[in-house]
């Protein structure tokens, strides 16, 4: 198999998640940008890094990255670069485009001119005029930034986050790609005490189950480059059955996931049902200030209500400073919360050991991190 090169876009932020989610894969040649990780590899890694990488938005094909200052010279160098090796004659494939601080700012007009280069090659290639456009999907993106357009092809389809396992959801969910950055930054490990109480519709306590049993994040759903013929459904395969291999069957793990909604904690409980990981989290229905642990060590990772909404505001701080005064007596525990809220640690009554910028959704957000004391080897 020839050496391809692949961008795992990321929200910003997470770029260093998702760079060791790719050393962890076997991937070395990396290269870290904002708002992506470009590696090295063979064509057996696009099954593998969609399957695999739980933080990640996207996974990209990189097909050229040149200097472009005219429409012309855009033209010409995107029809160099080898497109018939990988969309079919009959491939259905669409062009879009984001250009930041470059003389080509026209963005409709850059994806007209990069899908005219590319049915250019498809012409000498098939020796055909028309193309049907019936066949596997793809999705080619040109993207400007300060005169440098880099071509991809997205091997993902729908995003990354979509993992197939939410059947319901609450109000402003949190997205699955951040909730598994989130387990992976803090100190939980599969032997430890995980509590969520803030649960909303499980996607926290779901995503580190599913760290913890090893599940591939992707098992559940379909990818775009799975109908690829380059790609080929033997990689596909193989890259299943491997994941399906991999899952640890015997491990017990010991998360709790509450909240103060019923209709929550039932939304929660399908949705683990769903992800396969229903045996290894505890729900309930409970307010956060009735929480009592036995636990001298654990760690609590939660997604409070940020108090986004005017009449909202004043109820949420309250909240911020009775929270406070009860984790405050958990003094051996670690707890990692996400919050949009800027006097967080004041109203929390506690400055953060670490504070990461990050965004949920469109939302600004900080991940106020606490670090408890390791805790004594068995």
């Amino acid at each position: 198999m020839s050496e391809i090169e692949l961008i795992a876009t990321s929200t910003f932020g997470l770029e260093a998640v998702v760079k060791r989610e790719v050393q962890a894969l076997g991937y070395n040649h990396i290269k870290v940008e904002n708002g992506k990780v470009t590696f090295k590899a063979d064509e057996s890694a696009i099954p593998k890094a969609n399957l695999w990488l739980r933080s990640a938005d996207r996974v990209l094909l990189k097909m050229g990255e040149f200097k472009a200052l005219s429409f012309e010279e855009l033209f010409e160098k995107t029809k160099a670069l080898p497109w018939d090796e990988w969309i079919t004659e009959d491939g259905e494939f669409t062009v879009t485009g984001k250009s930041i601080k470059s003389k080509l700012y026209s963005v409709p007009d850059c994806q007209s001119i990069v899908k005219k280069a590319v049915v250019e090659k498809l012409k000498t290639k098939y020796n055909r005029e028309w193309f049907e456009e019936t066949g596997p999907k793809f999705t080619i993106q040109v993207s400007l930034l300060k005169d440098i357009a880099t071509l991809t092809i997205d091997t993902s389809g729908v995003g990354l986050h979509k993992r197939g396992y939410r059947v319901d959801q609450v109000e402003a969910p949190l997205k699955e790609t951040l909730a598994s950055a989130m387990v992976q930054l803090s100190y939980w490990n599969k032997d430890r005490l995980l509590l969520d109480p803030f649960c909303g519709s499980g996607t926290i306590a779901i995503e580190a189950a599913m760290i913890g049993k090893n599940i591939a994040p992707g098992l559940n759903r379909s990818f775009a480059s799975e109908e690829w013929p380059r790609v080929g459904k033997k990689l596909w395969k193989e890259a299943r059955v491997e994941a399906f291999e991999s899952i640890d069957q015997d491990v017990r793990l010991n998360i709790i996931a509450s909240d103060i909604d019923s209709k929550a904690i039932e939304i929660a409980k399908e949705n683990a049902f769903e992800a396969g990981v229903d045996d290894c989290i505890k729900f309930k229905n409970m307010d956060v200030l009735d929480m009592k642990v036995k636990e001298k060590y654990g760690v609590i990772i939660c997604n409070p209500p940020y108090g986004e909404r005017l009449g909202e505001r004043k109820e949420v701080q309250e909240l911020y400073r009775r929270v406070g005064k009860k984790f405050k007596k958990l003094d051996t525990w670690s707890i990692y919360v996400l919050t949009s809220n800027e006097k967080f640690e004041k109203l929390y009554g506690k400055r953060a050991d670490r504070k990461r910028k990050l965004y949920n959704g469109r939302i600004k957000v900080d991940y106020y991190q606490y670090y408890g004391p390791r805790p004594p080897k068995k």
